[in-house]
């Protein structure tokens, strides 16, 4: 019988591979029809550890590991055994690294020398057009063809637009309200296929400012604006790494290429007096802002956690409801709910029965017995996680 899994990675486990789960289900029956499983090449079937645990699996089913290696079955009371094992672990490891590192440089040398565009999908405003045959001739052969990014007729006219009224001195929020005003299409909304993750319900700072902060509008390919790294404690194991997330790269980090690749939307120029411009809040003095209720205090009308709100010289939260400035105000929207920190701290002192002359106390008391504060127009009440209101 013969087990190959293809397009699975060495570091997936064997449970999870479709192949390997098949082999380890076959092994643990009685009547299999094999006593032994044969592995070509270790470096395909195996990952760090994961020998040792897969030997000793088919070992207390009656079935030998045999190995290259080892010219013949794995002895796990071996010590020889064990070193190798090890070994082939970490060649394993090596290789991952290895061709790790070489696909990254192969990658900064194809956008910043060659100006190629690497995949993904297109920024707003550009779409993807054909770029002609695969430099490569065993690519080209299979019919590969390469892709560059050109400006979409739709879409492109609101970039320009977008830039030229920062330039004018418009904040990101009024930009992002004018184009929900007019009825614009944010680039979820416009391309929903290739965004099944966005909502598409329309246009936000947070959209704008990632526009007016993308260098591929002047024409240059950019690539590595975001983590692609694993942030490994043990090198090559994933499964000692941090959860992926889509992170920004700092910008020295960035790979620009060293000529146009496109045509520009903007030219390099404007987008540079763009970065100059911030509006950025910056507080008066060096006094850092502590919120000791983050997390704890839940408005009673629309369910959001209140954000902190640093107001009159002092910590508070509120909550807007879900509007935020890229909107115009709605009529039926409650008005906003504000708390004090001081008061939201006395309050749950006093319903706990704790003194209130030590803030941190009371806060810490609230956060590991699993309360909630739910505000409200008229007041507060307190909810304990997975009950209903109990104090008020």
């Amino acid at each position: 019988m013969e087990y190959f899994d293809v397009g699975c990675s060495r570091r997936i486990p064997w449970p999870e591979r479709p192949e390997a789960a098949a082999l380890l289900a076959a092994a643990r029956n009685p009547c299999r029809p094999f006593d032994a499983v044969v592995l070509g090449e270790y470096e395909r079937g195996f990952h760090g550890d994961q020998l040792t645990h897969i030997a000793a699996m088919l070992t207390s089913y009656g079935v030998q590991l045999w190995l290259p290696e080892t010219n013949g079955p794995v002895d796990l009371d071996s010590p020889a055994h064990q070193a190798l094992m090890m070994l082939l672990g970490h060649q394993s490891n090596r290789e991952i690294l290895r061709a790790r590192f070489r696909t990254t440089m192969a990658m900064t040398a194809q956008a910043r020398d060659q100006s190629r565009h690497l995949g993904g999908r297109p920024p707003y405003g550009y779409r993807l057009v054909d770029a002609g045959p695969h430099p490569n001739a065993v690519h080209a052969r299979w019919g590969r063809r390469l892709h560059r990014l050109d400006p979409d007729p739709v879409t492109a006219p609101h970039v320009r637009w977008i830039f030229a009224q920062r330039l004018t001195g418009y904040s990101t929020a009024a930009i992002a309200r004018a184009l929900n005003e007019r009825g614009v299409p944010c680039p979820s909304s416009h391309d929903p296929a290739r965004n099944k993750h966005r909502h598409g319900d329309g246009w936000t700072l947070r959209t704008v400012a990632e526009i007016l902060a993308n260098p591929r509008y002047t024409g240059r390919q950019v690539w590595n604006r975001h983590r692609t790294d694993h942030h490994e404690t043990i090198p090559g194991d994933t499964r000692t790494g941090r959860p992926q997330r889509h992170l920004p790269n700092p910008k020295d980090q960035w790979v620009i290429s060293n000529r146009p690749a496109h045509p520009a939307l903007v030219s390099e120029q404007d987008f540079v007096a763009v970065q100059a411009i911030s509006a950025t809040p910056r507080p008066d003095t060096d006094e850092t802002h502590v919120y000791l209720l983050v997390g704890l205090l839940r408005c009673g009308l629309c369910g959001r956690l209140l954000e902190s709100h640093w107001v009159y010289r002092s910590p508070g939260y509120r909550c807007r409801h879900g509007h935020t400035s890229a909107r115009g105000p709605s009529p039926d929207r409650p008005k906003n709910i504000y708390v004090r920190q001081d008061t939201a701290i006395t309050y749950a002192a006093t319903q706990l029965g704790i003194p209130v002359n030590n803030p941190e106390q009371v806060a810490h008391q609230i956060r590991t017995t699993h309360w909630t504060i739910i505000c409200t127009p008229t007041g507060m009440v307190m909810r304990q996680e997975g009950e209903r209101l109990t104090k008020t």
